[in-house]
């Protein structure tokens, strides 16, 4: 295949994720007229429509379907050549993208991080701090190198490696009298004011799915979208949250108490997750290797 349709294939792709032909050539930054005869010269040569154009919408038809997928696999396997020689020169150059939950990104990552670029300064590294569904979503679109992300994940395309399991605590305003205690236990937050995340956020669902089995339900007075809003709550005396212990600690708040919930202790596991068929080369592990030395601590 030569530049040329490599290139008509790169126009096809942006077109299906865009369908719009002119923010597709804003991304590509090309002329929309050179784009959409690009995609015209393909569908000839294909010899079927690949896109419906109804007015002003743009659909993929089934054939484009079925083009794309095979596209971004040619551009899977490109990328993954290029990986591999890589590592077969030994050029520590390139780049890794990262998609981790936001807690890891405050407390687990930034030491690996310094020391991975101790290691592969040339490296351009891009550490996102994302929600659990979105970075399972970019580690099988290949938009992640690798994810760290709350597990197990039910995927068949996916590989995992387990890293640590960290307790859930109650965050509690330094003032409260709850402050004092050493344990709470998880059936007396019925009736207590607290903040919480939204219904549709994987830790809020791991914390209503323990509440469920106690047979109680919390009824949070106010829901944040962010760690750093509920924690500020907690620290201006709105109510209490809960939130990863290891977090806590190293937000290191005076205004906020860390206290141990039990009957039951809320825990998760947090690992690696990554497509299985991805080559791994130098760099990523080198990564992994500093993010699990890192959390032996916890």
């Amino acid at each position: 295949m030569d530049d040329m349709e490599l290139r008509q294939l790169e126009y096809f792709i942006a077109v299906s994720k865009e369908l719009h032909f002119s923010r597709a050539a804003e991304r590509l930054n090309i002329a929309q007229p050179t784009l959409s005869q690009q995609i015209k010269i393909l569908e000839d040569e294909v010899g079927i429509p690949l896109f419906d154009r109804i007015g002003k919408k743009t659909a993929l038809t089934e054939a484009g379907k079925i083009l794309l997928r095979h596209s971004e696999r040619v551009f899977y396997e490109i990328e993954q050549a290029e990986a591999a020689l890589r590592d077969l020169n030994g050029l520590q150059l390139g780049k890794l993208t990262i998609g981790s939950l936001l807690t890891c990104v405050s407390y687990l990552l930034p030491p690996a991080i310094a020391r991975f670029k101790h290691l592969y300064p040339n490296v351009d590294l891009s550490v996102q701090g994302l929600r659990n569904g979105d970075i399972k979503k970019g580690v099988l679109e290949n938009g992640l190198d690798m994810g760290i992300s709350f597990l197990p994940i039910e995927n068949a395309d996916i590989a995992s490696i387990p890293l640590f399991r960290e307790e859930l605590s109650l965050a509690v305003p330094a003032n409260h009298p709850l402050a004092n205690e050493e344990v709470v236990e998880m059936a007396a937050l019925e009736h207590v004011p607290t903040v919480l995340l939204p219904g549709n956020y994987f830790l809020r669902q791991l914390i209503d799915s323990y509440c469920a089995e106690l047979g109680i339900t919390l009824q949070p007075t106010l829901e944040m979208t962010t760690l750093e809003s509920l924690t500020q709550m907690v620290s201006e005396g709105i109510g209490m949250t809960i939130l990863p212990a290891p977090y806590l600690s190293f937000l290191n708040n005076p205004r906020i108490v860390n206290v141990r919930l039990v009957n039951p202790t809320i825990e998760r596991t947090i690992g690696f997750i990554y497509r299985k068929d991805k080559y791994m080369c130098t760099t990523t592990k080198t990564f992994m290797d500093q993010v699990m030395e890192t959390s032996k601590v916890f």
